[in-house]
């Protein structure tokens, strides 16, 4: 199978420590629980300034190397591999942190994944032509049987796949989000995402 899971908040604890970084940086506290918003500028009720400073702050090598990993994940990951699905992780993090990205999953025992960045947002930032980096019209050429994401704003990048099993990592801001139709599936760790898997397979 060819499988697609999202980087933040699905392989590592993301929304944790920018929650703890929106603290440190401004005072504001909002604990992971009452994260409600995916948009974090809206969760953490921030100005456009303290936004902005928040997402460099967060993105800097040194603070992304200190992500936890979500419980299970490379585990998982690496019985996928071993059992010869392909897993591709397309995350929608700038290309300009690519190096510490990939770091990450190195460390964490992912070496054999392949990691793509995909510009869903057209970002000024985003490195054109290069092999990790994705535009639209190149992902919507990829194939995937399962995908494990965490942002309703992301729902629609899979409506070109109408047979895509997507497993719905339970996270707080999305707990009220209305699931597309059937093919979605909320979870609530890497166990049972990885249950879940195994049916299809």
């Amino acid at each position: 199978m060819n499988i697609y899971i999202d980087f933040d908040d699905c392989l590592c604890e993301t929304a944790r420590a920018l929650s703890k970084l929106a603290g440190d940086l401004f005072n504001k506290e909002v604990p992971y629980e009452n994260i409600q918003f995916f948009n974090l500028q809206k969760s953490f009720d921030l100005s456009e300034d303290e936004y902005e400073k928040l997402m460099i702050e967060a993105h800097l090598p040194e603070v992304l190397m200190t992500y936890e990993e979500t419980p299970g994940a490379s585990k998982t990951v690496n019985e996928w591999l071993d059992e010869g699905h392909n897993v591709s992780i397309i995350t929608g993090r700038p290309s300009s942190v690519y190096e510490p990205s990939r770091k990450w999953l190195d460390e964490h025992g992912l070496e054999r994944v392949k990691l793509f960045c995909l510009n869903k947002y057209g970002r000024d930032s985003f490195i054109k032509n290069s092999e990790f980096t994705l535009e639209l019209e190149d992902y919507y050429k990829m194939k995937f049987d399962v995908a494990i994401e965490d942002s309703p704003l992301a729902f629609k990048f899979f409506d070109h796949l109408p047979d895509l099993k997507v497993m719905v990592f339970n996270r707080p801001w999305n707990k009220n989000a209305e699931l597309p139709n059937t093919n979605f599936h909320r979870c609530s760790d890497w166990d049972y995402i990885k249950k879940q898997v195994e049916e299809l397979a």
